[in-house]
């Protein structure tokens, strides 16, 4: 008897929650201090977006466990990525660089997911026009594999070994009001979006139309 595989995409589940995460953050500067030895010359440089509320908490961390304050920034790499062409285009981010500057730092990116590596690429290409660091480092919430280019993270709060057809899914109360990580068939997430786009394009055509006024 032939059976068929189940073809309907699977919806995406937890596989971190908000404590996971608070514990991975925890682990992260720990680790970075003992790298770093004690972190004194360390600039956290978050990448838009969740990149930037990670390093907003890896800064707090570091804070309560080395007595003082860590320079802090932002990197938006929009202009950087390599696939503008694909993409529709994207609004432009702030960058941030702390006062004193990167040059001769231990500059550690964060970012939420590690993937292709292309958006480390972007963000090292972005960080070449801003300074030179004595040393680049890479702190990720999670990486899940499938690398196209020869980088590697050297702070991992978890490795998630996925498929392609899979989608990684990082939400963080900052932006999205909770802390998890979840893992779907990337079908289903396309297909839940598309749906929610529809619905919007629907509430909005049933919405009586506004009178034009002579400008």
């Amino acid at each position: 008897m032939t059976t068929h595989q189940d073809s309907t995409p699977r919806p995406p589940h937890q596989v971190l929650d908000g404590t996971d995460i608070a514990r991975v953050v925890t682990r992260i500067a720990h680790e970075i201090v003992e790298r770093a030895k004690g972190a004194e010359d360390v600039v956290l440089l978050g990448i838009h977006t969740r990149g930037v509320h990670l390093a907003r908490r890896l800064h707090g961390r570091l804070a309560q466990i080395t007595g003082r304050e860590i320079p802090l920034g932002a990197l938006d790499i929009t202009m950087y990525r390599d696939d503008l062409r694909l993409k529709p285009a994207r609004a432009l981010e702030h960058t941030e660089i702390p006062s004193g500057g990167i040059d001769g730092k231990l500059v550690i990116l964060v970012d939420d997911v590690l993937f292709s590596g292309r958006t480390i690429r972007a963000a090292l290409d972005a960080l070449n026009d801003i300074g030179r660091p004595r040393a680049v480092q890479l702190a990720v919430l999670v990486d899940r594999g499938h690398r196209e280019l020869p980088i590697r993270a050297d702070y991992v709060g978890k490795n998630l070994p996925t498929s392609l057809r899979e989608a990684v899914q990082v939400r963080l109360s900052d932006s999205d009001g909770v802390d998890a990580v979840l893992v779907g068939d990337r079908a289903y997430t396309d297909a839940s979006r598309s749906a929610r786009d529809e619905q919007g394009s629907q509430a909005l055509a049933s919405q009586p139309s506004e009178p034009h006024l002579p400008e």
